[in-house]
């Protein structure tokens, strides 16, 4: 039996979806206008799988022999941003698009929210992470009060400085949140956002940020793997994404790099199953702040740590490359966009070159991975196993 090495290169997205138009994203293209506004992205690596062999992608060097399979997914969930993407991919459909509040959270909710953690609440309204530490971190350092915030996600984050706000009392915050934020009111994810600094234009956010999710609403591959005795190992905010469920083991990573170390780890060491990581940096620190310069070295520095990871592997495991949704960095606003993701797909047992063209959805990914694993699938997607040995 294979195992299967799966990641997820948050936002890392190809082109808009034939219903951008929907969601506002029309001509959004993550890779592609990153090339357009920085020039060439050195990344010899992917490009050697066949990224730039994708139908449609006219903007990355086409590789004369790729090494891995290659193909990219529409998706068809009403969303686009982290929980819809990657519940997709384990096989759950969302079908309703998840809470959003544009104008900020009624007042109801808050008055709930400060009565039971005790402290006030400022902020409350759609905002950048980085802008509205500048514009109320002194305040929350003199106060106490808690920065609550969202973005055109389906999110309620939190920001408290971590001298201010110790991190035990921010995640327990969080967990009042998620249980007021349910029902008619339930949103995708509640995120705590600790930073330091002690001035405006001085804060950071720390790697210590925590998601609390809504519980997947129906059975994904995650349950079928470990179900079967087999290890699923998340990396990096994977546990979060699905709130603990289907997961034997996990870490928390720093950074993108992190994330590739401890996967890297994971590998060279005995378990069997599924090593399921994202990297956020991509997403979190580039495409939302619309720092193109910033995502193009995220991704090469990505691509440069690629034959470490294909080192370690084994004779019979199998690395899946994908993203979950895009995050244009060249685009209007501070929102996902709504774009095809690439899949990759590479190992010592995988035929070199296989063109999977356009699938329909991204669970069809997931889909391959209970077949490859032997383990039963969800009702969304079609396995592409039998392109690949």
């Amino acid at each position: 039996m294979s195992r299967v090495i799966w990641i997820i290169i948050d936002s890392v997205g190809i082109g808009e979806l034939p219903d951008a138009d929907k969601f506002g994203d029309v001509g959004a293209n993550t890779i592609g206008n990153i090339v357009k506004s920085q020039g060439d992205i050195n990344m010899p690596n992917i490009v050697d799988m066949g990224i730039g062999n994708i139908d449609g992608v006219d903007f990355l060097e086409k590789a004369d022999k790729p090494a891995a399979a290659f193909g990219k997914c529409a998706e068809i969930s009403q969303g686009k941003d982290t929980t819809t993407g990657h519940w997709e991919m384990a096989g759950i459909v969302v079908d309703k698009p998840f809470k959003t509040f544009p104008n900020g959270f009624p007042k109801e909710i808050i008055d709930e929210f400060e009565k039971q953690t005790g402290r006030k609440v400022v902020g409350n309204k759609p905002e950048s992470g980085t802008v509205i530490l500048d514009e109320l971190g002194e305040h929350q350092i003199k106060t106490g009060d808690a920065i609550v915030y969202t973005s055109a996600d389906s999110v309620l984050q939190i920001a408290a400085h971590e001298e201010i706000i110790p991190l035990e009392e921010l995640y327990n915050m969080c967990k009042i949140a998620r249980k007021i934020m349910s029902g008619d009111n339930a949103v995708a994810r509640i995120i705590a956002r600790p930073y330091i600094g002690n001035k405006k234009g001085s804060f950071e956010r720390t790697s210590n940020r925590r998601d609390y999710s809504v519980d997947p609403f129906k059975t994904t591959v995650l349950d079928n793997i470990k179900g079967s005795g087999l290890d699923v190992i998340a990396v990096g905010k994977i546990e979060d994404i699905f709130n603990g469920k289907g997961i034997t083991e996990a870490v928390h990573t720093k950074d993108n790099m992190d994330g590739v170390d401890k996967t890297i780890k994971y590998i060279k060491s005995n378990n069997r199953g599924l090593v399921y990581t994202n990297l956020v940096d991509f997403d979190s620190k580039y495409g939302h702040r619309r720092d193109p310069k910033g995502y193009k070295k995220a991704i090469e520095e990505f691509d440069a740590r690629l034959p470490e990871i294909i080192e370690a592997m084994k004779e019979d495991d199998i690395l899946i490359i994908n993203s979950d949704h895009g995050n244009d960095p060249t685009y209007k606003g501070t929102d996902h966009t709504r774009e095809y993701i690439p899949v990759l797909i590479y190992g010592d047992r995988i035929k070199k070159g296989v063109n999977l063209g356009v699938r329909s959805s991204f669970c069809d990914i997931g889909a391959t991975i209970a077949d490859i694993l032997g383990v039963e699938k969800t009702n969304c997607g079609e396995s592409f196993k039998k392109y690949l040995f």
